[in-house]
């Protein structure tokens, strides 16, 4: 699995856009649902699919919010809002519901809501925020969408090189013992690396392939619960707030990769591997983490089976439990 983590020399960089990546592409007969796909990264992903000719399914919390944000897309005639808060399994079960109700195939999962840095914060059972919304519920929904994916469809799982931060924190998963909010959003972020890379070994044999991804660094909402203190100290933003990290990308080039990711005949016979920049990325096992490609507990196979058993343990669902004899 690791072995194929290198570069192909996709033609495409850092520089590209969602545009550019389908550029004379014709998704006509392409249904795909966008997770957070009225904001941000998630918004120019659902603009660069709708008007290649997707049908695109917008899923949000706040459907009107939503609605509104999405009025502009050309194409917008193809592109549907519905309700879905990944932090409440419930709601995850109920969208589940509804759109296999329509009998809807999907070609296309952009795993990409979420949130970054927030203050501790618990749901359902008491779960850890970030690894709730950003892991748990992406799995859920995948699994309970099975039926609909079964058959071709690719995933793509919207991580971060922010998973450089850290692992799986086996021990203290929920961070019960001390909160950090740098470790939990770094934590969620492997956790989709690993959920992409599971997904593949369990679906490929249904033609289901998945991917990972790190879109760049870019100003979106997602930074809502940082000061501006903070992102200036980081040297994101000089001391009158404006952007001063030339190594920030704009919304349409950081939503290139995961469209990539979705739709490039390149990854054709491939799967379960971290992207960036348009292009698979390398391994990184330097010390310390230079901030960009994969680390390794990212991208190990043992690693990402265990934290799928203990998603299914978690939220209880998993589509692929009698077919493993669990």
């Amino acid at each position: 699995m690791t072995s194929k983590q290198s570069p192909i020399g996709s033609g495409f960089g850092a520089a590209t856009t969602a545009a550019e990546v389908l550029a004379g592409r014709k998704l006509s007969d392409i249904t795909a649902l966008v997770t957070g796909g009225h904001s941000g990264l998630g918004l120019e992903t659902t603009r660069a699919l709708a008007s290649a000719g997707a049908h695109v399914t917008v899923a949000a919390r706040d459907v009107a919010a939503a609605r509104a944000k999405v009025a502009g897309i050309a194409g917008i005639a193809s592109v549907a809002v519905e309700r879905l808060d990944l932090s409440d399994l419930a709601s995850v079960g109920d969208f589940a519901r509804r759109f296999l109700a329509g009998g809807r195939r999907l070609d296309i999962l952009i795993c990409g809501a979420g949130i970054m840095a927030c203050p501790e914060t618990r749901v359902g059972p008491g779960w850890e925020a970030q690894f709730a919304t950003n892991h748990l519920g992406h799995y859920a929904l995948a699994n309970l969408l099975w039926p609909a994916l079964a058959g071709g469809a690719r995933v793509v799982a919207v991580s971060s090189a922010g998973h450089h931060q850290s692992g799986i924190r086996w021990d203290d998963v929920q961070f019960t013992r001390g909160y950090d909010k740098w470790l939990a959003y770094g934590q969620s972020k492997t956790a989709n690396a690993l959920f992409a890379l599971h997904l593949d070994r369990l679906g490929r044999h249904a033609g289901v392939r998945a991917f990972s991804l790190h879109p760049g660094k870019i100003f979106t909402p997602l930074q809502r619960h940082l000061a501006r203190e903070e992102m200036v100290a980081a040297g994101w933003l000089d001391a009158d707030g404006h952007p001063a990290d030339p190594t920030f990308k704009t919304p349409p080039q950081g939503a290139a990769t995961q469209v990539w990711a979705a739709t490039s005949p390149r990854l054709a016979g491939l799967g379960g591997l971290y992207c960036e920049d348009c292009d698979i990325a390398r391994m990184d096992d330097g010390e310390p983490p230079s901030f960009t490609g994969v680390r390794p507990y990212a991208a190990d196979p043992e690693q990402a089976e265990r934290l799928w058993a203990l998603s299914a343990r978690l939220t209880g669902i998993d589509a692929f439990r009698d077919s493993r004899g669990g």
